[in-house]
């Protein structure tokens, strides 16, 4: 990992198993991932374009959900990991996400011809503006601009547009940056507000209600400053099956019990990452020249340290469930 300022120089330089032999960084795309795990599943398991418009609870516990073509589908469970605007955590009483203040550009730069970059995440920090970018294939390179902004602005998708906006707010910045926003397809590229929701306990709803439960962003939405929002998803993803299935395949819980087990244990991990992920996010948006001259001449050269850095990241999942029939 390299951490560098707005004009190119070199602020620190990590390298993740000499600072402890546990990290490790896979970067990969989403559209990737996901397509990874779909492959593993029966054929025709996903139906796509099928937004779900209304969600409701029969008296014998089974879900009514009503799609947005008037499908309508009897659930006997539903688990909703259906993204930050979620109908169904708002069925089940969820807040709308919050938004922290800031505002990001995201892309992929494409190089046909193999990019040129070493296997570095890279950072670049300004005043209130921060970029980065990190090699994800042996062609493609995700990078992003993180900016502050005191309202959401219009929504703006014309990806001309977009790239214009995004090099001119790190037009004097180094090329490598500047080059990927110019080779970024169309379709990659992306503004998003920020946004988060803290589930205070005795507060925020649980994660289950009857045999309806959430996952990923529709429970815990976080912002990207850790880098955990996909993690801790597919963290949520491992311990809700191994529950489910234990219950569903004879054990001594119910599926609602099982749900509320699952809600509790990772409640205890969400809700701190999210926390964390805000402040750290607040802190690397410092606009005060003070503050960003004691960051990059004290903070990160003399006292960060790597592996408390990341220490969130060192969660251990069971492994899945698998059945003896």
């Amino acid at each position: 990992m390299v951490v560098k300022k707005e004009d190119g120089r070199e602020l620190r330089s990590f390298k993740f198993k000499d600072d402890d032999q546990s990290q490790e960084v896979r970067a990969v795309e989403r559209r990737v991932l996901l397509e990874t795990l779909a492959s593993q599943l029966p054929p025709q398991t996903i139906r796509f374009s099928s937004k779900l418009e209304s969600i409701q609870s029969n008296a014998n516990g089974d879900t009514l959900l009503q799609l947005g073509d008037g499908t309508r589908l009897l659930a006997q469970i539903v688990i909703g990991c259906d993204g930050i605007r979620s109908k169904v955590a708002t069925w089940m009483g969820f807040s709308e996400p919050k938004y922290v203040g800031h505002c990001a550009y995201r892309g992929l730069g494409f190089y046909p011809n193999g990019q040129p970059f070493q296997k570095k995440v890279n950072y670049i920090y300004g005043k209130g503006i921060r970029a980065g970018y990190v090699p994800v294939s042996t062609t493609k390179v995700y990078w992003f601009i993180c900016f502050n902004s005191p309202s959401l602005g219009p929504k703006i998708t014309d990806p001309a547009i977009l790239k214009k906006q995004a090099k001119e707010l790190v037009s004097t910045w180094p090329e490598d940056l500047q080059n990927l926003i110019d080779l970024t397809p169309d379709e990659t590229i992306s503004r998003t507000p920020l946004v988060d929701r803290w589930l205070w306990p005795g507060i925020a709803p649980p994660a289950s209600k009857g045999r309806v439960v959430l996952v990923g962003d529709a429970w815990h939405p976080m912002t990207p400053n850790l880098g955990q929002g996909a993690c801790c998803a597919l963290e949520d993803s491992v311990v809700l099956a191994n529950k489910l299935a234990n219950a569903i395949n004879g054990g001594t819980e119910s599926i609602e019990v099982a749900m509320e087990s699952y809600g509790s244990e990772r409640w205890s991990r969400a809700f701190p990452l999210t926390v964390r992920a805000n402040l750290v996010g607040a802190l690397l948006q410092w606009e005060n020249p003070l503050v960003c001259s004691i960051r990059n001449n004290i903070v990160i050269p003399k006292l960060l340290r790597l592996g408390p850095m990341l220490e969130h990241t060192n969660f251990e999942c069971e492994p899945l469930f698998v059945s003896k029939s």
